[in-house]
């Protein structure tokens, strides 16, 4: 089977990249257009010259429908996804996260693509009103990031029950791990001490707010399990994967202070915080639905996974810069 995968260059589309070829897949990965020529995380990839890669873009639909062809599924993960970006320019969203889906919709039912994996995302949910979150939980677009992404879910399945396109949609809570940009809560906790001594001061955003955390490998897993699920099984449906745990920022960040050996106290800042209505202040995720299709379940206590991060960012910390907050 021939696999094209959006968003290949990204931190979770890298890491699938590499997984389906260990698992004999033949992979090929659409990566944004850039005049450097740089195919993103794929440049440091050990199978960079295993894998077809295509430029393009992803709002574009020439591109998308060119990379399409020939192939037998997608997993679209080519997304913007900083929520606080989408504050700024909540258009650059729409076009990316709604009409990029479209375009690759459009494409796969043109080219008889045999499965589409459509990723999206528990911001979607919003703040949790019954925990933990079960697929029919209310929709709640609490930012224009969660907006885009809850339209782009909806039209995959106007098309699976409009046109009869087999769309699966993977709905992963917080994922993160190896490669992850300091944007995401994770990475800068670990940026910022790595830049100290033993007595260690951050700066953070809101610490209430508990997320459920997955190791990136337990979210690829995920997608090869969707991948090879009986279609019938998974076409037309939304599955949320998660680990069924949920810790708060404030514990978070003491947790991998303690997994880094130092004393943390922690600062917030107003510029690091979403604004008031569009924090999402709870999110634990229910994947018994996905658990019972596929046998799929997460390998990575949250421990393991951290440490297995921390590591990979130490030895890779010269291609970050802590010393700013990047939105």
């Amino acid at each position: 089977m021939k696999i094209l995968i959006t968003g290949a260059g990204g931190f979770i589309g890298s890491h699938l990249c590499e997984t389906l070829f260990e698992h004999g897949y033949s992979v090929k990965a659409f990566v944004h257009y850039n005049s450097f020529g740089s195919w993103g995380w794929l440049n440091t990839s050990k199978y960079k010259a295993d894998i077809e890669v295509v430029s393009g873009d992803i709002r574009d639909y020439d591109s998308v429908r060119s990379a399409v062809k020939n192939v037998d599924a997608v997993c679209h993960l080519a997304a913007l996804i900083g929520i606080p970006y989408s504050y700024k320019s909540p258009l650059a969203y729409i076009k990316t996260n709604v009409q990029g889906t479209y375009n690759v919709l459009q494409a796969c039912l043109e080219l008889g693509v045999e499965r589409i994996i459509h990723t999206s995302t528990s911001e979607v949910y919003g703040t949790a009103r019954q925990v933990p979150i079960k697929e029919n939980h209310p929709l709640q677009p609490q930012s224009p990031y969660s907006a885009s992404k809850i339209a782009a879910d909806q039209l995959c399945l106007s098309y699976y029950y409009s046109f009869d396109l087999p769309v699966v949609i993977a709905r992963p809570f917080n994922t993160y791990g190896p490669r992850q940009s300091t944007r995401a809560v994770i990475p800068t906790i670990i940026a910022q001490l790595m830049d100290q001594g033993s007595d260690a001061i951050i700066k953070l955003g809101n610490l209430t707010p508990t997320r459920d955390l997955n190791f990136v490998k337990d979210t690829v897993s995920a997608y090869v399990s969707l991948i090879e699920a009986h279609l019938s099984d998974v076409a037309g449906k939304v599955f949320n994967i998660g680990s069924g745990r949920e810790i708060s920022i404030y514990d978070l960040a003491h947790l991998i202070a303690r997994l880094m050996g130092k004393k943390l106290q922690i600062i917030q800042e107003d510029e690091r915080k979403r604004k008031t209505g569009s924090e999402v202040e709870r999110l634990l995720c229910d994947s018994s639905l996905f658990k019972n299709i596929t046998g799929w379940k997460p390998k990575f206590s949250l421990e393991e996974g951290l440490a297995i991060t921390i590591s990979w960012f130490q030895k890779n910390f010269h291609i970050y810069d802590s010393s700013r907050y990047h939105i």
